[in-house]
């Protein structure tokens, strides 16, 4: 059976599960919900941009030179955001067991520009305690605005992680703590010929640390989050004189925040600064790349740096009536790239857009927007801009079974 066949077969099953358990639930009893969307993108780049991300804004793909995907722009049309999921609520003991099994077809990773099946959330939550793949704690999913773009601005924090949460306070005032699995990207930039191919390899002998506490205030609210990880490498071509293997720390603290007290209006603001914490950025390429280490000929005089990255994102959500909306913002990162990464390294992105999405139902959507990207480089004075039109059409649809529905 081919995977995508699978993953629809395990789904299915879990949707008649809950289904057959609702019918025999009582008004306290078990309660599932089966949901998500269909929904298409279209639109047109105006620059060529890295075929596997051809219809999503991500600076990091631009060209690193010219004409280096081809010298005109592109129409792109696509299904790829439509969602299904199902989420459960079940009581068990003291507290109510909450579930959630979510995909959607974006491909990313080796299927990076296909049409598939992709592994969203597969979370579970009962009490204090929480595992599976989910939303970072040190980042803030709330800062997304109400985009049609998938991918979103990219100064901004986005990662689902695989990990284990602890939440000793609940509600208005809240901490959310949790151990995730580490990961990370390299780049040995100008070195690359002088090192032995697939000599260096990752080694991550701990999981990453992260955390946030969130005030919630008639205003809006506050969050700050942060969060620790020790990104390690192995040298396997040692010699008796020669050892590269290494490690060094990443960390970073991040400050967002919803401030909802004008009329209409959301403001969505994050600020994020941090090393070596490229991999929990919305589009950052690498986390550690080779530097110069001249004090040391064991290492052959080079070292592996936690890069230093900048954030930031702002936007506001605007509801114009009860069935027109518009956002607009702007992000920003910026990395502090090492003396011996590529003239053409990625050095900094910018996103932008503004939108206008018509609700005549809530279960119907259709809409328009503007975006535009930047994409500039280390040291060689390279830069390159896309603008984007995008509309999409979106239909909505969810069913609730059990507790007494």
């Amino acid at each position: 059976m081919k995977r995508y066949q699978l993953w629809l077969a395990m789904l299915a099953a879990v949707a008649l599960a809950a289904t057959l358990t609702a019918g025999g639930a009582r008004a306290e009893g078990p309660r599932h919900e089966v949901y998500g969307f269909a929904m298409v993108d279209m639109g047109y780049m105006g620059t060529a941009v890295d075929p596997k991300w051809f219809d999503t804004m991500r600076p990091s793909k631009l060209p690193a030179f010219k004409d280096e995907f081809g010298k005109d722009g592109q129409t792109f049309v696509g299904m790829r955001q439509s969602k299904l999921g199902v989420k459960s609520w079940i009581p068990v003991g003291d507290h109510e067991l909450r579930t959630t099994f979510e995909f959607d077809l974006y491909g990313v990773g080796v299927d990076a520009g296909q049409t598939t099946i992709r592994p969203r959330i597969m979370y579970g939550e009962w009490g204090k305690w929480g595992g599976g793949q989910i939303m970072s704690p040190f980042m803030d999913v709330d800062v997304f605005p109400n985009c049609l773009d998938y991918w979103g601005p990219g100064g901004m924090l986005f990662f689902r992680n695989p990990q284990i949460r602890w939440m000793p306070l609940q509600g208005d005032r809240s901490v959310t703590l949790a151990l995730e699995r580490p990961g990370a990207s390299g780049d040995l930039g100008v070195v690359q010929d002088s090192v032995v191919s697939g000599s260096i390899i990752p080694s991550y002998t701990v999981p990453d640390l992260s955390g946030n506490a969130r005030l919630v205030q008639k205003w809006g609210y506050v969050q700050l989050g942060g969060i620790v990880r020790r990104i390690g490498w192995t040298d396997m071509a040692t010699t008796p004189t020669t050892d590269r293997s290494g490690s060094v720390t990443g960390w970073g603290v991040q400050l967002s925040s919803n401030i909802t007290r004008f009329k209409d209006s959301v403001v969505r603001l994050q600020g994020v600064y941090g090393e070596g914490i490229q991999n929990y950025f919305n589009d950052a390429p690498v986390d550690v790349a080779a530097g110069t280490d001249a004090g040391s000929p064991r290492t052959g005089f080079i070292k592996g740096v936690a890069l230093p990255i900048t954030g930031v994102t702002a936007f506001i959500d605007h509801t114009w009536n009860p069935k027109f909306t518009s956002t607009f913002g702007y992000s920003q990162n910026v990395i502090d790239n090492s003396d011996l990464q590529h003239a053409n390294a990625f050095h900094m992105g910018q996103y932008a857009l503004a939108n206008l999405l018509y609700t005549p139902d809530p279960k119907i959507m259709g809409g328009a927007e503007v975006g535009y990207e930047k994409r500039t480089n280390n040291a060689d004075g390279f830069t390159v801009d896309n603008w984007v039109l995008h509309i999409s059409l979106k239909y909505n649809f969810s069913g609730t079974f059990g507790g007494g529905q």
